[in-house]
């Protein structure tokens, strides 16, 4: 009987996507403990170009980052 390990190996992709995602989670936390929920709510609505709107970007870029990198790994075995 026996048991094939499959690594992963390095993926930059997928390492790249967890680094925005923790970056962007730093300022949002950072940001909740300096302002508050409700001025970050109203930074989140108003019409400029803010901090947290980079930092939400920043999330959606990491998942996509973690998505290609999972699927340039599944099309290579």
């Amino acid at each position: 009987m026996s048991s094939e390990v499959h690594r992963r190996g390095r993926n930059w992709f997928t390492a790249m996507g967890v680094l925005f995602i923790v970056m962007a989670l730093i300022a949002i936390t950072r940001d909740l403990l300096i302002w508050g929920p409700e001025f970050v709510l109203d930074f989140f609505l108003n019409g400029e170009i803010t901090n947290e709107k980079i930092s939400a970007g920043m999330l959606v870029f990491g998942g996509i980052m973690i998505i290609l990198g999972f699927r340039k790994k599944m099309d290579a075995e």
